[in-house]
């Protein structure tokens, strides 16, 4: 499992946009940026739909104002769902980044086998990286809801 001060490693993430399906390189996301990730275990799942995304889209330009130059939102679904579920939340602010194939996930060394949910998702958590090195980990333990919240990381930066 990466830990504070790794690198983010080798992978690739996709995001949908106007100019069509994107597939984006960690190196391209994170190089020379410092960037807040949330990671959940499903969109439109309860508590990521409740109160994870709407708590990054509330606290989005105070966490931007602390010199964060991105939000980025994962999980193990493709761009398209990631995509609409982002405009259900008027996420603006966030970039909504599908692992479809849980490439970044199983990367991290963060994934869980949620078996009759889903198969393979990520576990819930929320990370600081500084030019591609990771800060501050924030791992929920199973089925909890508490050191991921955007509160909490607003208070680390």
């Amino acid at each position: 499992m990466i830990e504070q001060g790794q690198k983010i490693p080798a992978s690739t993430l996709s995001e949908l946009t106007a100019e069509g399906m994107q597939t984006l390189s960690t190196d391209t996301l994170f190089t020379n940026k410092k960037v807040v990730v949330f990671a959940v275990p499903g969109a439109f799942t309860p508590t990521c739909s409740a109160s994870h995304l709407p708590g990054f889209v509330t606290l989005a330009d105070k966490i931007k104002a602390k010199g964060v130059d991105e939000i980025f939102c994962v999980s193990v679904n493709d761009a398209f769902v990631m995509k609409f579920w982002g405009e259900a939340h008027n996420a603006e602010e966030i970039r909504m980044l599908g692992d479809g194939d849980a490439n970044f996930t199983k990367a991290l060394g963060l994934d869980m086998n949620t078996e009759g949910f889903g198969g393979v998702r990520s576990q819930r958590y929320a990370m600081i990286v500084e030019n591609g090195v990771v800060t501050h980990l924030n791992l929920e333990a199973p089925k909890s809801f508490e050191v991921s919240k955007a509160e909490v990381i607003l208070t680390l930066l």
